[in-house]
């Protein structure tokens, strides 16, 4: 498993990664995203940009960097990256494959990205995360599995992932939507050959949508890793927008809220990975504080306050515009 380096680690941070959604692409839907940027978001100011977070990263302890096909150019930003520093062999790389790039680099485009789960995707974007990141990817994750998906059920493409994972690269999904917890469950239950397949689930989980937990303490159980995304509900639960409770806990701390938000999941038993979609370095290190923040029972019960319906949750997020 790529992540038990991360297990024996005794940095706190080393449990927090890196997602680079927000830094491959000129749009993303980041609340304040327009503000974090510069203006003139062409390629080369965003492969700065995600240089500076890789470093900045990688100086404060984090081991794990996420990304993905569709987050534009972020592979090719990474891979620049990784090139240039080949002695830091104990980052561990993931990327995403089932959803492809088509908004040209335009904040205005109409779709930003295509979904599709066939065998012939994979084969394709496999080829590209290979081209760009070589040995050096470690996990290949199923991007947005829900549980109507073919990733779930097409003899050919599970046992093309199987074979993935037989030539050493650990293979994962992704999760979205409202019905997560189905889909994580029926993803626990495939298997190629009498083994289970997937070794990793990443999924949204945060104050206002809790509704994955059981479904990723089982996944745990099942020794599973478990990659939590959005812990900050995409802005929703840090700076100003963040509700009046997190700002007070955030206060008694000397912290800010993206803080707590992020120390709410690192204090789940199940949780393994917690990204931050940091944007500027001093957001990721505002970020990394999550790793020293302790809640008491008094103040989880008072975010526990804060939990949305699954459906509303998603309808708000599927709303929010491209920055």
């Amino acid at each position: 498993m790529p992540f038990a380096a991360l297990a024996a680690a005794t940095t706190p941070t080393a449990h927090i990664g890196l997602g680079l959604a927000a830094v491959g692409r000129p749009g993303y839907i980041n609340l304040h995203r327009d503000r974090d940027l510069p203006a003139d978001r062409d390629p080369d100011a965003l492969r700065a940009r995600t240089h500076e977070l890789l470093d900045a990263a990688y100086a404060q302890g984090v081991r794990y960097v996420d990304t993905a096909r569709s987050y534009g150019r972020a592979e090719e930003f990474l891979a620049e990256w990784l090139d240039a520093r080949p002695s830091f062999t104990d980052l561990v790389v993931g990327s995403k494959w089932g959803y492809t790039y088509t908004a040209d680099w335009s904040v205005e485009a109409e779709h930003h990205e295509v979904k599709d789960h066939s065998l012939a995707t994979f084969e394709r974007q496999y080829a590209e995360t290979r081209d760009l990141l070589g040995g050096r990817l470690s996990l290949y994750q199923v991007h947005s599995v829900t549980p109507d998906s073919p990733a779930l059920t097409d003899k050919e493409l599970l046992d093309r992932l199987a074979a993935l994972a037989a030539d050493g690269v650990t293979v994962g999904l992704s999760t979205s939507g409202p019905a997560q917890a189905d889909a994580i469950r029926a993803a626990l239950a495939v298997t190629v050959d009498g083994e289970p397949l997937f070794r990793t689930v990443q999924a949204t989980y945060n104050a206002l949508e809790t509704s994955a937990a059981p479904a990723l303490a089982e996944a745990h159980d099942a020794g599973l890793t478990v990659i939590v995304k959005e812990g900050m509900a995409n802005g929703r639960l840090a700076g100003d927008e963040a509700p009046a409770v997190f700002q007070e806990i955030a206060a008694d701390a000397g912290v800010g809220g993206d803080a707590v938000a992020l120390a709410l999941v690192l204090h789940q038993p199940w949780a393994g990975v917690v990204l931050s979609g940091a944007a500027t370095a001093a957001q990721l290190s505002g970020n990394l504080h999550a790793a020293v923040v302790d809640l008491d029972d008094e103040q989880r019960a008072s975010l526990d306050a804060l939990v949305e319906e699954p459906e509303a949750y998603w309808r708000h997020r599927a709303g929010l515009p491209w920055h």
